[in-house]
Parts: C-alpha cells; sequence; structure tokens
C-alpha cells in the first residue's frame, strides 16, 4: 500500500473516531482524495458535520451513529460500502490528534496530481492549437493552471511566487510537431525575405518579434541580423546582411552559409511582414505552451519535490509563455492582463490557518471518559488483529 493510501485511510479514520477534527481540516476538500469512495466519506462527514449531526457537538465521546450515519451518506454516491470499510480505515489511524498532519499528506498527494493533469491539459491544447492555427485554447488553458497553482499555494499555505530551481527539471520528451508547427518554416523564409528585400517593413515587427520566436534557429539568427543591423540605422541588403552574419561567427560555425542567406534574400515575394510576423508569433504561442507543460509536467512527477516548491517552481515555468503571451496580444492589438493586486491586509485567514496546520499542528488530550456515557471513540475501533 502507498503512503499516499494510507494517509487517506488515516485522516479518515481519524475523523471517524473524533469528528472535531474537521474544524482544523478547512483547507481539505473531497476532491483531494484519490479513490472515490475515499472522496464520498470525507464529503459525507462534511456534510453531516455541517447539518449539526450530533457527533459534532459531543463533548465527551462519539456516538456510534456517527459512523453508520457517514456511512449511509456515502452509500449514496458509491456502491458497495459497508460498515466492515470504516471500522477498517479507523484501525488505520494511529492518532486521531495527527489528522492535520495526515490532512497535509493528502493535499500533497492531490497537488502533484492536479498539476500533472493540468499539464498535460496544456499541451493537449497547444497541439490542437497548432494544427488549428489558434491560440485561444492554450492562453485559456495556461489561465485555468495558473489559478488553480494560486488556490493550491492558498491551501498549502504558502505565498504563490515564481521561484526557479536549483536544477532545472528534464523535460518529457517532446512528441513529433503536429503539422501545424512544420509548416511555419516557410512562412519564417518568406518573411525574412520581405525584410531584407524592404527594409522599411521592420518597423511593422521589431516591437514584438523576437529571434527567439522563429521556430528555425537559423532563421532566428538572420532576423538578430537584421535587427542589428535596423537598430544602427545601416542600410540592409545581402551584402550587409552576409556581413553582419560574419561579424557574428554565424558563417565560421557553419549556421549559416551564403547559399542560404542568398536563397532567402532573392526569393521574396509578396506578402506583408506584419501577417507573417503574427503567423510566426502565433507559432511561437504554441511552441513555448508546450514547452512550459512539458517542464511542469516534470516537476509535477517528482514525488521528492515539496508542494510549496513545486507550485512555485510551476509558476517560474509558466514565465516564458506570460512573456510571448503580452508580446502577441501587442501585436494583434490587445492589451495584456494585469495581475490582481495583493492583498494590502496580507495574506487571507484561510491560506494563514493552512499554514500553522502544517507546520504546528494543536495536539489534542483523549477525552476523559465518564461512568454512564455512550461509548466512547474506542469503543468503535475493532480489536486488533494478530493477538487472537
Amino acid at each position: 500500500m502507498s503512503p499516499l493510501l494510507e494517509a487517506e485511510q488515516a485522516v479518515l479514520g481519524a475523523v471517524l473516531l473524533d469528528p472535531g477534527q474537521l474544524r482544523q481540516l478547512g483547507w481539505l476538500a473531497p476532491e483531494h482524495f484519490h479513490r472515490p469512495v475515499h472522496r464520498a466519506l470525507f464529503a459525507a462527514m462534511r456534510k453531516l458535520h455541517a447539518d449539526r449531526h450530533p457527533a459534532s457537538t459531543a463533548e465527551d465521546s462519539v456516538p456510534l451513529s456517527w459512523v453508520t450515519d457517514t456511512v449511509a451518506e456515502a452509500g449514496r454516491h458509491v456502491r458497495g460500502l459497508t460498515a466492515s470499510h470504516a471500522h477498517t480505515l479507523i484501525s488505520a489511524c494511529p492518532c486521531p490528534g495527527h489528522a492535520p498532519v495526515y490532512g497535509r499528506m493528502v493535499l500533497e498527494g492531490a497537488i502533484h496530481r492536479s498539476i500533472t493533469a493540468h499539464a498535460i491539459r496544456l499541451h493537449q491544447a497547444a497541439r490542437a492549437d497548432a494544427l488549428q492555427g489558434d491560440v485561444e485554447g492554450a492562453l485559456r488553458c495556461a489561465d485555468v493552471l495558473r489559478d488553480l497553482l494560486n488556490d493550491l499555494a492558498r491551501r498549502w499555505g504558502t505565498e504563490p511566487r515564481p521561484v526557479a530551481p536549483g536544477t532545472p527539471p528534464a523535460p518529457r520528451p517532446a512528441a513529433a510537431p503536429p503539422p501545424g508547427w512544420a509548416n511555419v518554416d516557410e512562412e519564417e523564409q518568406i518573411l525574412l525575405g520581405v525584410l531584407a528585400e524592404r527594409p522599411r517593413s521592420m518597423d511593422e515587427v521589431v516591437g514584438w518579434l523576437r529571434p527567439d520566436d522563429f521556430a528555425d534557429p537559423t532563421h532566428g539568427e538572420i532576423y538578430r541580423c537584421l535587427g542589428a543591423l535596423h537598430h544602427r540605422g545601416e542600410p540592409i541588403d545581402r551584402i550587409t546582411l552576409l556581413w553582419e552574419a560574419q561579424r557574428r561567427g554565424l558563417l565560421a560555425d557553419g549556421t549559416l552559409s551564403n547559399d542560404q542567406l542568398a536563397a532567402i534574400c532573392d526569393g521574396v515575394g509578396p506578402g506583408s511582414a506584419e501577417w507573417l510576423g503574427e503567423q510566426v508569433m502565433r507559432s511561437s504561442v504554441t511552441r513555448t505552451a508546450a514547452t512550459s507543460a512539458r517542464s511542469i509536467r516534470a516537476l509535477a512527477e517528482n514525488e521528492a519535490l515539496a508542494p510549496g516548491r513545486l507550485i512555485n517552481h510551476a509558476l517560474h515555468a509558466l514565465g516564458p509563455l506570460d512573456e510571448v503571451r503580452t508580446r502577441w496580444q501587442a501585436a494583434n492589438g490587445r492589451p495584456a492582463p494585469t495581475p490582481p493586486a495583493p492583498s494590502p491586509n496580507g495574506p487571507p485567514p484561510a491560506q494563514v490557518h493552512a499554514a500553522r496546520a502544517r507546520s504546528t499542528p494543536r495536539p489534542l488530550s483523549p477525552p476523559v471518559p465518564r461512568p454512564g456515557s455512550a461509548p466512547s471513540p474506542a469503543a468503535v475501533r475493532p480489536p486488533a488483529r494478530g493477538h487472537g
């Protein structure tokens, strides 16, 4: 049995033994549990507690109806649940007072699973957009992933902020690019030819198009040379472009050749630099989204990475996509969305409570049974096995 599954059983067993533990688990939600039956049981516990079940106000002992009513409520949503399963959960809990710690383990597993799932969706959306010549699907998935990271940070009790990992994770191998990514090569060549033939067209794209936006690194270096000549106010033609490439060592190291530059400069046809630049930018957005998704998935699949670091490293991995998105929106004349301002009164109370629950859980003393009282939580614990 995995440690995560044991933690799920332990936190459920703790609440079955002591319903008051729910007051310390406000940051834990049913969807954070991996098994459907565990999600149903925790949801049933929260509902009964909110409905002021007699067990929620019991001071010294827990009525047996707490277990049976919890099983009955959860059984409305999952099949095959019996009271014996609840007793198994009770047996799996070493100490009810450690419920917040067990809950943090459950939340940690949920954080890794949720980020992995959303990274996969982001990568799939990027591939679909590349095929359809669009970017909106990938950008929407990126927004959903960012909102998820911020929510998980609040539940974990940390402040979300982009932090670069000390050792960048090895991203998952890139799948074969769909045709939409491959077709941009021709558009890149035509754009470079237009810029070399009509240097004034540089003014249409230089404000938002960058060398790294080109899928072919060689094309990116040619654009860098064009940008340098444009920035210095020097004339642009085949000879000056070839000279700039030589000064940058691109001919000596084999990155470029005279024939490659000549083919680009001499093969220009009709075309709008702004329109072609937007096609290059569109491809850059989807490629960057796919790269960010692979990096985030590699981070999330590292079970040794603590949740706070995982969240902050994932936010950092979204940074390149944010930068490309800003320039894409500038190219289309749309303002970039402004991030929400931080609260002037510090972190929200729920976040502070979650952080305290993670770091310094309050020890709970076991209840002292009184003569003639209802059965105590120990009364519903089945006898230990292996000693009979």
